[in-house]
């Protein structure tokens, strides 16, 4: 059985491969448009799916969308009617929902076959419930509470519950217009970071803030609510009355803006994009922080209670959210988590793909994801090509050479671009698609930032550790392979290592086992023999685009932002031995 997953018409346009409940490929399109977070319908990530699998589309056994037209329909009246129905709301949802009706012909026609070729039915999936698939069924557990929580979805912002076996029991939801991922959107613009998928910055930029000024604004803005789990004040959010608009058609995402003019008579002026950060920032950031977690704790401190579960499967954007997943553990009963590296909306397509499989077929559950290294891994010979045809003169290096030379560049003080195998699915670098360098150098934090990412000096950088030697340097630390997790590093470590713990004395960790790592984790025990550090400094290899996905994007990645050295597949390049 052959199942299509697609998160189409939508922010982070994405397509999974499914067959008999294995997943064989997944990717994001934006990582071939090489436009950020892009929306509209993931044609060349549908073809590298069905590329990798071998798979025609005749051969397709069903075919999952992550909406659902359908669902909640009191729910979306209600919002209509409350917008007004000639509001450009509506009018973006009644676009979205032509071009929903139209999916056959337009996946015929991007595969270049006729619509009577593609006869796998096509099943449409509740966005929430496409999130908590897309983190239950790769879990590997047969029974735990499930959760999602993000901006908005077929009329939800949050959906809750547990799973047993293949099937769920729903028994909550947050409807319209309350949502936890409205909020954090809405203030990371008032910061003046308003480009599509900015939250990370102001988590990033909270732990340099005092909450206490501004801790009795937002518990105004949101509150906590038995039933319906939380729900936001009116007044000084745009959504809710049709005020904004937004586009996931083609292209960038763009969203107006969610806040009205009444949230600065609570948190003051807005910011402008390029105006100086100040500490007020930063004290709204750390207030707006404190709040989430606040809430999403006391619900989860509920759904524990309810269900007395020790398990938990988190998804939706809100689950992209690392300090406050790394206080769950200490703060509820739940003792494991699993949240999928693609947490966000990219991950819904591998999650409508998985309730295709499991809840309507009931097909065995035989999948447990352990590494996200689902997308593009081009062969050798064609990352010899790009070299040859970009003039980089390189050697080719067996495994343990590769990674013992790149070890002694990076004990060097050396900052090295590592483009290995099969691409990530998700926003992290795992590994595959990564700039690493040495955690030690108190000013590498600064160097990248400024010279390569170029990007606000405030933001941190993670750590990839080797998973045995993980809790002699954060002792509080679950194994994540996802880098999805912030704890707090040991107080006689942390001085050894400054570039990847922040300010507040925390490292948004990754856990690399020899197992489902195994190149990457031999790097790592390459350092480790050279310098007596298990760990690196690791960020994805990009600049203000996607990661990169193809080898000519690593070289012009490489050539323009000034890396010291590339490790392309089986190939060393460095400027000076090599040339450039």
């Amino acid at each position: 059985m052959l199942i299509l997953g697609i998160n189409a018409y939508h922010a982070e346009a994405s397509a999974a491969l499914i067959q008999d409940g294995r997943l064989i490929a997944a990717a994001e399109e934006e990582r071939f448009s090489r436009i950020k977070h892009v929306a509209g319908f993931p044609a060349e990530a549908i073809r590298y799916c069905l590329q990798a699998g071998g798979v025609t589309p005749g051969q397709l056994s069903g075919i999952a969308l992550s909406r659902n037209p359908a669902a909640h329909p009191a729910v979306k009246l209600k919002a209509a009617l409350r917008r007004g129905l000639f509001s450009a709301g509506v009018r973006d949802r009644a676009a979205a929902l032509a071009r929903i009706r139209s999916l056959r012909e337009t996946l015929a026609e991007t595969l270049g076959v006729s619509a009577s070729t593609l006869t796998a039915p096509i099943h449409f999936i509740e966005h929430h419930q496409a999130h908590i698939a897309s983190s239950y069924y790769p879990s590997g557990w047969e029974e735990a509470v499930v959760l999602s929580l993000d901006g908005f979805g077929d009329g939800l912002s949050g959906l809750w519950g547990i799973g047993q076996g293949n099937r769920f029991r729903i028994d909550g939801g947050a409807p319209f217009p309350h949502s936890l991922g409205v909020l954090y959107t809405a203030i990371t613009q008032f910061l003046g970071f308003h480009a599509w998928g900015d939250e990370y910055k102001v988590m990033g930029l909270a732990p340099y803030g005092d909450p206490s000024p501004f801790r009795p604004a937002f518990r105004e803005l949101v509150r906590e609510d038995i039933r319906s789990g939380y729900r936001l004040a009116a007044v000084p959010f745009r959504h809710a009355e049709g005020g904004t608009s937004m586009s996931w058609a083609a292209g960038a995402p763009r969203l107006d803006l969610l806040f009205s003019k009444q949230m600065s008579e609570r948190l003051g002026p807005p910011r402008e994009p390029a105006a100086p950060l100040e500490k007020r920032h930063a004290d709204i950031a750390a207030a707006l922080q404190e709040r989430l977690e606040t809430v999403v704790l006391a619900l989860l401190n509920r759904l524990a209670e309810r269900h007395r579960i020790p398990r938990l499967c988190y998804a939706g954007g809100v689950a992209l959210n690392c300090t406050l997943n790394g206080k769950i553990r200490g703060a509820t009963p739940f003792r494991d988590i699993f949240i999928q590296p693609a947490a966000y909306d990219a991950g819904t397509a591998l999650g409508a793909a998985l309730w295709v499989a499991h809840h309507l077929k009931n097909q065995p559950r035989n999948f447990v994801m352990r590494h996200a290294a689902w997308g593009p891994g081009p062969e050798p010979a064609a990352m010899e090509r790009a070299l040859t045809e970009a003039k980089l003169p390189h050697r080719r290096l067996d495994p343990t050479a590769l990674c013992r030379t790149a070890a002694e560049a990076l004990a060097a003080g050396k900052i090295i671009g590592w483009f290995q195998g099969r691409m990530e699915f998700g926003p992290r670098a795992l590994g595959h698609r990564s700039l690493l360098a040495d955690p030690r150098d108190p000013g590498m934090k600064e160097k990248i930032n400024e010279r390569i990412k170029r990007r606000e000096n405030f933001r941190p950088f993670a750590p990839s550790i080797l998973a045995e030697r993980l809790t002699d340097y954060f002792p509080q630390a679950h194994p994540d392979p996802f880098m999805l997790f912030t704890f707090e590093a040991r107080a006689d470590q942390a001085p050894k290592i400054p570039a990847v713990v922040h300010v507040n004395g925390t490292g948004r960790t990754q856990a690399v086992d020899q197992e489902n790592e195994p190149l990457y984790w031999e790097l790592l025990r390459a350092f480790e023999a050279k310098t007596g550090l298990p760990m690196l400094l690791n960020t994805s290899f990009n600049e203000q685009e996607p990661i990169v996905c193809r080898p000519e994007e690593a070289i012009a990645c490489f050539r323009r932002n000034g890396v010291d050295a590339l490790a392309l597949g089986p190939f060393w390049i460095v400027p000076g031995e090599n040339g450039r």
